[in-house]
């Protein structure tokens, strides 16, 4: 029987450090008492001239919501290697290789789901069944069930959606590829390139279409790929490692702090400073597919820019002090 992992859960709490002082986020004086810690990550501005009703848009995973069960604890009887990297574990697996783009559509939700769904259909068929599972699909006929489309949902039922009514497949914008390729524009991220900025997370949602675009076959209906049955694992670092080492990638879901917000290198924070109680909480959802303890990238994101906030994660490393 097929399991997958489902997201993690996370909460934020919304109270203020006392120990810490207070910077307003996106502040050239946040960015200031970061880099003077001289601590092993840079911050500088990834959002120019917008206010934090923006910021928070991006944050496309809800808090609550449903949970899926979680599994039994494994870890301890798994002997982990120092370095790992799911692309090397499985390379006959394109897919893990991949970083998709949203766009300006807050669906981290369902993109989290659908490329580690895709990485683990191949894993467990040993590469002889690799999909680009629909990111489309997804998004757009999960309905209130998943929660509000582009405007955020709950990573645990884009699972349930899964297992209980099957995706079928879709490629990336415009690479028409399987049934049900994204409709939304790839977009710059917070940074200068080629492509039109993005204009923010969120608004309408594309409509659920049950056909398959012209020319493809089989059919909307034949194209299902279903799950047996999800399940999650608990939010300690050994459990993470053991499942992505056993079985494949995961979705996970992070809280945001306001110093993430000015990040521009490795991901290891200096300052944690969590919203106010005005502010709502934000959360997003990647897949994770590796890990790393030097502070090197572990998957680069070609022609994403340095603002991309979807940091995948593909192997680990072991930090030398």
């Amino acid at each position: 029987m097929w399991q997958l992992l489902a997201a993690l859960s996370c909460l934020v709490v919304l109270t203020n450090a006392r120990s810490r002082p207070y910077f307003q986020p996106l502040s050239d004086e946040l960015v200031n008492y970061v880099n003077k810690r001289n601590t092993t990550w840079k911050a500088g501005h990834n959002f120019h001239n917008v206010d934090l009703s923006y910021v928070k848009r991006l944050c496309g995973t809800f808090l609550g919501g449903p949970k899926l069960p979680q599994r039994v604890w494994f870890a301890e009887d798994v002997v982990l290697p120092e370095n790992f990297d799911a692309r090397e574990q499985w390379p006959n697996c394109p897919t893990i290789k991949e970083i998709r783009d949203q766009g300006s559509c807050g669906s981290c939700w369902a993109f989290g789901a659908v490329e580690a769904i895709s990485d683990r259909i191949c894993i467990r068929t040993n590469g002889h069944v690799s999909v680009e599972v629909s990111a489309e699909d997804m998004l757009t006929c999960c309905g209130d069930q998943c929660g509000d489309g582009c405007n955020g949902g709950f990573p645990a039922e884009a699972w349930n959606f899964w297992t209980k009514q099957g995706l079928v497949s879709g490629g990336l914008y415009d690479s028409h590829v399987g049934c049900r390729p994204y409709s939304i524009p790839p977009c710059e991220h917070h940074v200068n390139g080629s492509r039109p900025p993005c204009t923010g997370e969120g608004g309408d949602t594309p409509k659920c279409s049950k056909i398959c675009e012209p020319g493809y076959s089989p059919s909307y209906k034949e194209d299902k790929h279903y799950g047996c049955s999800s399940y999650s694992v608990s939010s300690s670092e050994k459990e993470i490692m053991a499942e992505i080492f056993k079985n494949g990638p995961v979705e996970a879901a992070f809280t945001v702090y306001s110093d993430f917000l000015q990040y521009k290198s490795v991901p290891e924070h200096a300052y944690h400073q969590r919203m106010s109680q005005q502010e709502a909480p934000c959360c997003v959802s990647v897949p994770t597919r590796c890990w790393r303890y030097d502070g090197r990238p572990c998957c680069p994101h070609p022609g994403l820019g340095s603002g991309e906030w979807h940091p995948l994660l593909a192997g680990w490393q072991l930090l030398e002090h």
